[in-house]
């Protein structure tokens, strides 16, 4: 085996269906994926099991039928995916989660619930032991929520972009939020967490990749 590709440092990717309204969002998706390729970074895809109830992409509202969610998930990774209860955090050096409202619906309730929203058990026991081996966790657009209530007990600083509703919701859950523009990175060093805001507040899938790139450029000083 080529001793490059033995020590190519891997990253975990958690996705939540495939598509903006529902799932993982593809543009940032493809963008997170892309810089690490770019970056010498290998990955492997990731979803919880359940299911997933699906939007309309042509009008509002969903459309009564539900879907796997691994099965969906497994579309944006060409069939290579992994059950998230398969994932150990030895087995990797960061672990990331694109954005996409599948991340407010599927890997947490933070769409229906607010506040009270829950996240999904082996999302959430994933983000935890990842953060107690003390390695990376990344996240973007929407899916800083997520690490907000999971991580709020340990005061993570993230963005949501602007000081929106989002950003007050996340503050009441113990994160600390800060103002950041769409390709920026918001780098939590204690906690060890890089989160950018994506489609929070970017208008072009340009900045959409200018983002993602800028997230594992940071990743790659803080990881050994």
């Amino acid at each position: 085996m080529n001793k490059n590709k033995t020590m190519m440092k891997k990253v975990a990717i958690i996705l939540s269906g495939c598509g903006n309204r529902d799932g993982s969002e593809l543009q940032e998706t493809l963008s997170l994926m892309l810089a690490l390729d770019r970056n010498g970074l290998a990955y492997q895809c990731f979803a919880p099991k359940g299911e997933i109830r699906v939007a309309s992409y042509l009008k509002e509202g969903d459309t009564g039928e539900k879907r796997d969610m691994p099965e969906e998930s497994a579309r944006i990774a060409r069939g290579n995916l992994k059950v998230l209860t398969d994932y150990t955090p030895a087995d990797y050096d960061a672990l990331a989660l694109p954005g996409g409202m599948g991340a407010a619906r599927n890997l947490s309730s933070y769409a229906f619930d607010g506040e009270k929203m829950t996240v999904e058990p082996s999302v959430e026991q994933a983000i935890l032991a990842t953060h107690d081996a003390g390695k990376p966790v990344l996240a973007m657009c929407i899916a800083p929520m997520v690490l907000a209530k999971t991580l709020g007990k340990y005061d993570v600083i993230l963005t949501l972009g602007g000081q929106n509703d989002a950003a007050r919701t996340a503050q009441t859950l113990g994160a600390q939020t800060r103002v950041c523009g769409p390709t920026d990175v918001c780098h939590d060093t204690k906690n060890r967490v890089l989160t950018t805001p994506a489609y929070m507040v970017a208008t072009s899938i340009s900045e959409i990749f200018e983002g993602a790139e800028n997230m594992v450029r940071a990743l790659l000083e803080i990881i050994p």
